[in-house]
């Protein structure tokens, strides 16, 4: 289910962003605009993108097996990481050549962008926010990292395009240097975004732990249980999407190991039950000492 929701939603981004992308090259080159031109490179990176994503997936839902006993969910981040990589090329590409243009001065002598320029940005603003949304909800739904991380890149193609309507509206009113100038801010957006998609990529490859409210709720969940008289020890951390959760809890030291083990049990199973995206759950009991 998973696998096919991220599969659906990858097929629809790339189908959406080949033609956004071919439709803004083809409006920058007529309407000679090189903020234009820069956003269709943007919305072009979001097909190699999105690739990237829908491999990442692939690989990440594939069982355990004797190479990868825990499982293959942690590829979905490398994923991410080479996504965000790509993005952050992108973006210090496109601000070069914007900062070059600047640099270069001669402003009177830079082409005023057409009508068909702020079209085609006013277009892509809509069309993008629209993906973000879309794959932001199934990202959700299904918890992807890398779906997540392409609906963020959604999002930075939408801000890029409304810095490209500024900069060629300005250029349309007289100052043509803002077009250049709309390309260095686009490529900032892009930049921010391959920062935060990898930073988060890199928290789910290094152990980090759940947020504290998640913890609380775990201890909520466990503390609620009959026979759990405390709880000595609660680790978490994030294995790609899912969660590793390792329990120490104190019983009654008079009961027999069968009673401790049901308790345990039961800790094992409300965890699991009550959170989703849990993978392992281990729970150990210590005799209580008050």
């Amino acid at each position: 289910m998973e696998k096919k929701m991220a599969m659906k939603v990858s097929m629809v981004s790339i189908i959406v962003n080949l033609i956004l992308s071919l439709f803004k090259l083809l409006a920058g080159i007529v309407a000679s605009s090189g903020a234009m031109v820069s956003d269709a490179l943007h919305s072009a990176s979001d097909v190699f993108s999105t690739v990237i994503v829908m491999i990442g997936v692939q690989v990440s839902t594939k069982k355990s097996d004797k190479n990868h006993q825990y499982g293959h969910e942690r590829l979905e981040c490398v994923a991410s990481i080479v996504l965000a990589v790509v993005l952050c090329i992108t973006g210090c590409g496109i601000g070069y050549k914007g900062l070059q243009t600047i640099a270069g001065g001669n402003y009177e002598t830079l082409a005023v962008p057409g009508v068909l320029a702020l079209v085609a940005a006013a277009t892509s603003i809509l069309v993008k926010e629209w993906m973000f949304w879309y794959t932001r909800a199934a990202a959700k739904k299904v918890n992807s990292g890398a779906l997540m991380a392409d609906a963020w890149h959604h999002r930075s193609d939408s801000l890029s395009s409304i810095g490209a309507l500024i900069g060629i509206f300005g250029s349309r009113i007289g100052y043509p240097v803002l077009d250049s100038v709309a390309s260095v801010v686009i490529s900032f957006f892009i930049i921010k975004a391959a920062y935060d998609i990898f930073k988060d990529a890199v928290d789910k490859m290094v152990d980090k732990a759940c947020d504290d409210e998640t913890i609380q709720e775990m201890q909520a969940v466990i503390q609620s249980q009959k026979g759990v008289l405390g709880i000595d020890l609660l680790r978490t951390r994030l294995f790609g999407n899912k969660i590793y959760v390792d329990i120490e809890i104190a019983a009654d030291g008079n009961r027999t190991l069968n009673e401790t083990h049901a308790i345990a049990e039961c800790v094992h199973d409300k965890i699991e039950q009550g959170f989703p995206n849990v993978k392992h759950c281990m729970v150990h009991v210590n005799p209580y000492h008050g």
